[in-house]
């Protein structure tokens, strides 16, 4: 008995190990990745600039516009590492009596009945494929559209589009815009290294340049450059393509699922609307790596036409001054910001003189966010 006492802990202790090793090893991506840039700036600043570059006029315009590109790429990628995925708020997790409900109840219908009833009040309007309510297991939460459970950061994600090896996080509605201005400035930064360096780089072949250690810096900077614009291009093209249909990468792979069926463009509003979404309505910070998306993450206008009909049209009770709480971004309801990217106007409280005739409901209490599917 004693020695099975002892074997628990020891077993938990590797395993606890095993698991800082894994998370160190998903660094070594990022860690190459700085790296290369070091070493690139080192190469262009130093070797290409400084030693191998005559003119005193090229010097200064290269040197200038390097540092630019080199700043903007560094502070989309610190960014796109550092800002945490967000999770789903507290409305979306079962409470303490479902849970108890729901180990109780044997796999099916009964546990299909719990879902819904903790789901009517929800914005939810996408399904599992066998139309059932998508629930998470792990997290014990009703997912909210868009939202998919990470297996590496062992977690639900909103807007969850991939986990990343690079950047060693999640990108999702939080840090998704960082992920698309990382992906322009490492293009942009490699193109211009590779344009620059080019007349070095054949100075290089024809015995143009002396004998010295920058040879080498420069034929090898123009390489890996060249390199990592063809493979950033369609990285970049793709993920542009994404933002002008309004999906992620996992919606592009598998449609979303909603209750009349399958729907590959069922969050698409038009490449105008689409593109606020994610760069938000002040074009001024578009190109700048700061939150500026629009809405909450946890809901979304689509461009359906038929409703779920077992949606009710204003949830009651919830309160929208603590829904996003432990956001990591500055809240934003989408009645402020998401709502005008439909065509109605119509707004949620003239939706609820309509079907709750004769309730008066404390200002405060309703989250608009939630009824945005009703502007459409």
């Amino acid at each position: 008995m004693r020695c099975g006492k002892m074997a628990a802990p020891a077993a938990g202790t590797r395993g606890g190990a095993r698991r800082r090793c894994q998370r160190l090893l998903y660094w070594v991506p990022v860690l190459f990745i700085s790296s290369i840039l070091c070493w690139s700036y080192y190469a262009y600043v130093t070797q290409l600039c400084l030693l191998s570059m005559a003119n005193i006029g090229e010097k200064v315009v290269c040197l200038i516009a390097y540092h630019l590109f080199f700043m903007l790429f560094v502070w989309s990628y610190w960014k796109t590492i550092f800002t945490l995925p967000v999770n789903p708020s507290k409305e979306f997790h079962l409470s303490y009596a479902d849970k108890e409900l729901l180990e109780r109840e044997p796999r099916g219908e009964a546990q299909q009945e719990i879902f819904r009833r903790a789901a009517k009040d929800l914005p939810i309007y996408t399904r599992t494929m066998s139309g059932a309510i998508r629930y998470c297991d792990r997290c014990q939460l009703v997912k909210p559209d868009r939202c998919h459970h990470c297996s590496v950061c062992d977690k639900c994600i909103l807007k969850m589009d991939h986990h990343c090896p690079w950047v060693n996080n999640c990108v999702g509605f939080s840090n998704y815009k960082f992920f698309l201005l990382f992906l322009a400035y490492s293009l942009l930064y490699c193109i211009f290294i590779a344009a620059t360096d080019l007349q070095y780089f054949i100075k290089f072949w024809t015995n143009g340049l002396p004998d010295t250690q920058a040879k080498f810096h420069i034929m090898f900077l123009f390489f890996a450059a060249a390199m990592f614009s063809v493979s950033l291009s369609s990285l970049f093209g793709y993920h542009c393509w994404l933002v002008s249909k309004n999906k992620s990468t996992l919606e592009a792979f598998r449609a979303p699922i909603f209750r009349h069926g399958t729907d590959k463009n069922g969050f698409s509003l038009g490449f105008s609307k689409n593109l606020r979404q994610v760069f938000g309505d002040e074009k001024k910070y578009w190109l700048l790596p700061v939150f500026t998306s629009l809405g909450d993450g946890c809901s979304f206008p689509t461009c359906l036409v038929n409703q779920d009909p077992e949606q009710v049209s204003t949830p009651v009770g919830l309160n929208s001054t603590t829904k996003n709480e432990n956001h990591i971004f500055p809240p934003k309801t989408l009645r402020d910001s998401q709502s005008h990217l439909l065509t109605d106007t119509q707004s949620w409280t003239e939706s609820s003189a309509n079907t709750e005739k004769g309730k008066v409901v404390p200002k405060g209490m309703s989250n608009p966010g939630l009824t945005v599917e009703n502007e459409t």
